[in-house]
Formats: C-alpha cells, sequence, structure tokens
C-alpha cells in the first residue's frame, strides 16, 4: 500500500514541479504547456532510473495514467460552453469538421496503408493531430482497450510525434502570417483549426497579435468538443469488434462527463471562482497522467518503433499547413 502510494505521488510531485518551472522558466510564451513539460521531466526521471517502470511503484503510476487521467479529461469540459460554439458561427464549425474529418481519415489511410502502423498507434497520432494534440491522444487511448504495456508505447510514440510537430507550428505559422498577407482575425481561425496544442495556439495568436488569439481559441476550443464524438465512436467500434468473442467494452464515462460538465459550464451554475479551481484541478490531473505517462516512457524503445509514427506526425503537419490554408482562404473565405 505504501510503495502505491508513493507510485501516485511521484507523478504528482513532477506535475507540481512542471507547473511551477513553466512560469518560472517563461515557457508559456513558447507554446509548452505543463502537460508538455511534464512528460519530459518523467521520460528524464524514468530513463535515468530505468528500474522506476518495471519496480513497486508501477500499480501507483498505473493508478494516475488510468483514473487519474480520465478525472483529468471529465474536468477539462468546464473550459468549454455553447457561448464558444455560438460565437464560432457556422463556418467555423464547418472548417472544423472539414478538417478534423480529413485529418483522421488521412491519418488512417497514410498510417495503416502506407507506413504499416498498428491501428492503435495511427488513430492515436491522428486524433493528436486532429483534434486537441495529448489531450486528445490520453484521452482516446483508454477507449482502445490495449494492455498496459501497449498502451503506453502507442501514446508515448503518438504524444512524442504532436509535441514536436505542434512546437514546430509556433515557428512556422508567424512567418506564414506575413507571407498570406490575411487579417488577425482570419488568420487566427486558420490557427485554430490546424494547430495542435491549446497552449500553441494561444502562443501563436498572441505572436500575431490584434483579434487572432480570440478567433483562434474559440475555434480550437470548438475542436475540441469534437473529442466527445470521436471517443464515443472508437469506443462503440471496439465494442462491435469484441461482441464475437463475448468481451465487454463500457462507454467511456469520462467522455460523457466532460460533456455534462461543458453543459454545467454553459448554464453556468457552478460559481466562477468554483469554476477556475476545478479547471486548475483538470489541467493538474491532466499533467500527472503525462508525468506518469513520460516514467512509463523508454526512449530506446521509443526510438526502435517510433520513427514511423514522425513520418506520419510530419505528413498530418503538412496536410493541416497546406489543406488548412486552402479551407480558411480559399473554400470558405
Amino acid at each position: 500500500m505504501k510503495k502505491t502510494l508513493c507510485g501516485i505521488g511521484t507523478p504528482f510531485m513532477l506535475a507540481a514541479l512542471a507547473t511551477v518551472a513553466l512560469p518560472a522558466l517563461g515557457l508559456a510564451r513558447y507554446g509548452i504547456s505543463s502537460l508538455t513539460l511534464a512528460m519530459f521531466a518523467g521520460a528524464l526521471v524514468g530513463n535515468v532510473v530505468p528500474g522506476l517502470s518495471a519496480g513497486p511503484l508501477v500499480p501507483g503510476f498505473r493508478f494516475v495514467q488510468r483514473r487519474v487521467l480520465r478525472l483529468g479529461v471529465m474536468l477539462y469540459g468546464l473550459n468549454l460552453s455553447v457561448a464558444q460554439i455560438v460565437s464560432a458561427g457556422s463556418r467555423g464549425i464547418w472548417i472544423d469538421l472539414l478538417m478534423v474529418c480529413s485529418t483522421l481519415g488521412l491519418g488512417w489511410l497514410i498510417g495503416t496503408r502506407l507506413l504499416g502502423l498498428d491501428r492503435e498507434t495511427t488513430l492515436l497520432a491522428s486524433a493528436g493531430s486532429a483534434i486537441c494534440g495529448a489531450a486528445a491522444i490520453v484521452a482516446t487511448a483508454p477507449a482502445l482497450k490495449m494492455n498496459e504495456q501497449r498502451e503506453v508505447a502507442a501514446t508515448a510514440s503518438a504524444v512524442a510525434a504532436v509535441i514536436v510537430f505542434g512546437t514546430v507550428a509556433i515557428f512556422v505559422y508567424p512567418a506564414l502570417y506575413g507571407w498570406l498577407g490575411s487579417d488577425p482575425a482570419g488568420f487566427g481561425a486558420y490557427i485554430g483549426s490546424t494547430v495542435h496544442e491549446v497552449a500553441q495556439v494561444v502562443a501563436i495568436g498572441n505572436l500575431i497579435g490584434g483579434d487572432a488569439e480570440q478567433v483562434a481559441v474559440i475555434v480550437k476550443m470548438l475542436r475540441v468538443v469534437m473529442l466527445v464524438p470521436f471517443v464515443l465512436f472508437v469506443g462503440s467500434r471496439m465494442a462491435a469488434r469484441s461482441d464475437g468473442q463475448g468481451l465487454s467494452v463500457p462507454v467511456p464515462w469520462f467522455a460523457l462527463g466532460f460533456l455534462a460538465l461543458a453543459g454545467v459550464n454553459s448554464l453556468h451554475w457552478i460559481p466562477p471562482s468554483a469554476t477556475e479551481g476545478l479547471k486548475l484541478l483538470g489541467t493538474f490531473c491532466l499533467t500527472a497522467a503525462m508525468a506518469a505517462l513520460g516514467i512509463d516512457t523508454n526512449i530506446g524503445r521509443l526510438r526502435q518503433s517510433g520513427l514511423k509514427v514522425f513520418v506520419l506526425g510530419l505528413l498530418l503537419f503538412v496536410h493541416l499547413l497546406v489543406v488548412g490554408g486552402a479551407v480558411n482562404f480559399w473554400l470558405l473565405p
């Protein structure tokens, strides 16, 4: 029991360090989130002390990777509201639908047909690129019902690919802004509909200035809403596949909780101060889950199995840039 508690406490300690270090080091301005920082910190600890990922603390790590993660995903729903969806307008909804569906479809074709990746890793990397980066990956992974070791490996490689190309986006998009000559609001919609992580969207929008950041965040949060139907769809497909084997695949309750809390937030049933506190708690839970995932990430194994994932991440990044630009500036201007 004591070792299990230590296994739970270690990721939370790393999450606390990441949360404190983020503003202290000024990393937020570069689009680095506490989730990214915690995963890197966990990977550093896990690879410096490799026995951690196979020792008596593992049950605690698994608890954080699964239970705490799902609580964090559910609480993330408090960042959304119906008002945000309405403010995005029909144009924002159509742009996001086109980009999410095209990225998921293209990712599936490239990953499974061209690169020979397994379905689970392909789905995770595609979801991270299409919807909301690492948060989408860690929310989708439980619905795939993989064994623990496979889930950790697939999730870690997909998250690493998304982090790399999301970071590249921070440098590419400001350069594109000057070249395209778009207005800040229009470019903000482009950012929100194509950039991986919320933190990266905020960072790029802030660099552009004007209305870019506000519009980018609204359009991005609309993409985040699409995480729920996607996770439910994946869960239902897994249930259909398991019917012949007599297995039971439950509905991902955390996805329904995410949607329910978004509805509660829209109705303002929770006082603003309490809402902010719950948002912070949700982010902290996700940060701890990323730290636990990092501890389980073996760099050598990632290097051997992750090259194809990075190729997939690169091709989807190019798709988001090029097709996203065409959709935003020519198809639905």
